[in-house]
């Protein structure tokens, strides 16, 4: 018996969508529409209507190709005094971080038109179909695990910010707080908007009833967007960056967005490291990988990835040596998303990344949809709040990725965690190439992540490695336990003898599926 397909994504739930699509004979893509819209319902933190994303695609036999359909700015700004737009903070236990929310904070969503794009470009089955495990799990509910609960208590100020909100995360019988493990959440109104959108298609949220809704509220309620903004939104397709790593041709999110960049130039003060060469965990292996996260942030930093018309000239040789020689000069030195990732039994990979940010608090009445809060988050708007550019794609974080080794398989990746996005991605493509771990070891290894002069790491580092890492990085934070803070990089891998496997990663609920035919 042959494999259809492999999945790796972040429900169990999520998952059973694109199963249920394979046996029925679809492909990788219809696969991936059907998880996206099912992770809407059953993944309501991470994964919205109302958000954004990206599609990396590779079609069997073809070329692979990216479509954005991530959030754009407005066309138009008015007074920061005028909006809605107010700070709340998302504590993660051992870190907090602070984001920006209400009706000021939206920006225009693509999920909606971005699944209709998609589809009529790569899509075999009809979109009904692709749609109705997302409708069924809406109307009959979905069972709050211990992973959607935990990440909901992280944004409870978000999800209890209106009625409309709390509607959809309290069941009838928790009106103190958020439904408890357990609780069954039904969605009828989100069921009934699915139901539509299958019918008439992106219309509806672009031009049609939603949109005027979603107008509306905008210009009495503090926010931006307009009937226009709504009605000219467009996906649109590039062509990825690519880049080889030692054995491996990695394809991934090419500019405007920074994540993929950002790897890539990471990966490149990384080539001549050969971390093979040390021993996995170890003081080097560590401060290696920290220091070129830190190179890498200060580049960012400086500015030195605007214009971004041009990427090859981040990533020429003569650039990277400059970084390079940093490497041993420490004078220099001083968020929510899933993703999915399918393989299918004819050779095409889906890498699909999601956002609705955090999440604004605003639902369109009636259907169940939070709108994103992409404009609210800092990582997203460096230069600061209301600096945006009118009518602009944001630069987002989110970097689906390709691995395609001459060692003979393909992997699938790609990461949520805002901006530990890029440090989850470079890690899992370096314990795969430069270690050759299986992929269930390469997602799940414990990771580090460097930001702001601090250097994080998870557990099962001991106290004698940490002050070997002191003089390279005095600031250390050693998390108590694993923690969606650091990613959640569901993979999957094909070989090119047939053989599949789909791992999802622990730190935010993953699940790994092979669908057997």
């Amino acid at each position: 018996m042959s494999a259809m397909g492999a999945i790796a994504a972040g429900h169990t739930a999520t998952a059973s969508a694109a199963k249920q699509v394979l046996l029925e004979g679809g492909n990788a893509f219809d696969a991936v529409l059907a998880a996206m819209f099912a992770a809407c319902v059953a993944e309501p933190v991470l994964a919205s209507l109302g958000g954004g994303g990206f599609l990396l695609a590779h079609p069997a036999g073809q070329p692979p190709r990216l479509y954005d359909f991530f959030a754009q700015t407005p066309m138009r700004k008015r007074p920061a005094t005028d909006i809605d737009f107010y700070p709340i903070t998302a504590d993660f236990g051992d870190a907090q971080q602070e984001f920006h929310i209400g009706m000021g904070s939206i920006a225009t969503p693509g999920v909606i038109k971005g699944a209709f794009h998609i589809h009529e470009r790569l899509g075999s089955q009809p979109m009904r179909d692709l749609m109705t495990p997302a409708i069924a799990l809406a109307r009959d509910g979905v069972e709050v695990n211990n992973f959607q609960h935990y990440i909901a208590t992280i944004v409870e100020p978000i999800l209890c910010a209106s009625d409309n909100a709390r509607a959809l995360h309290c069941t009838p019988d928790s009106k103190s707080g958020l439904a408890p493990v357990g609780a069954r959440l039904r969605q009828p109104e989100m069921a009934d908007a699915l139901d539509s959108i299958a019918r008439e298609g992106a219309a509806i949220f672009y031009t049609g009833d939603m949109a005027r809704q979603l107008a509306r509220d905008s210009e009495q309620n503090g926010g931006l967007l307009s009937l226009q903004d709504l009605r000219h939104y467009q996906v649109v397709t590039r062509a990825p960056l690519t880049m080889n790593y030692h054995h491996a041709r990695i394809t991934t999110n090419p500019p405007p967005s920074l994540g993929g960049l950002l790897i890539a130039f990471s990966l490149s003060l990384l080539q001549r490291a050969k971390l093979g060469d040390t021993r996995f965990l170890s003081p080097d292996h560590i401060r290696q990988v920290a220091h070129a996260m830190r190179i890498t942030q200060r580049v960012r930093q400086e500015g030195h990835l605007k214009p971004l018309s041009n990427p090859n000239e981040i990533l020429a040789p003569e650039w990277i040596q400059r970084y390079l020689n940093t490497l041993s000069d420490r004078t220099h030195f001083t968020r929510g998303t899933t993703q999915i990732s399918i393989a299918d039994r004819h050779g095409n990979l889906a890498s699909m990344t999601l956002s609705n940010g955090e999440g604004s608090g605003y639902v369109i009445p009636g259907t169940g949809i939070m709108i994103n809060n992409m404009l609210g988050e800092e990582d997203l708007n460096p230069d600061g709040f209301h600096r945006w550019r009118e009518n602009s794609r944001i630069a987002s974080m989110m970097a689906p990725t390709l691995v395609d080794s001459h060692k003979g398989y393909r992997v699938v990746t790609g990461s949520g965690g805002s901006n530990r996005i890029r440090s989850a991605i470079l890690q899992v493509i370096s314990n795969l190439v430069d270690f050759d771990m299986d992929l269930e070891h390469a997602v799940s290894a414990p990771r580090i992540h460097y930001e702001s002069g601090l250097l994080h790491l998870e557990p099962e580092r001991s106290s004698a490695l940490l002050e070997m890492l002191r003089d390279d990085f005095p600031r250390q934070k050693l998390w108590q336990d694993v923690n969606l803070y650091f990613g959640g990089a569901h993979s999957t891998r094909l070989f090119d003898h047939g053989a599949m496997e789909g791992v999802g990663d622990p730190r935010r609920g993953g699940v790994g599926i092979v669908v057997d035919g």
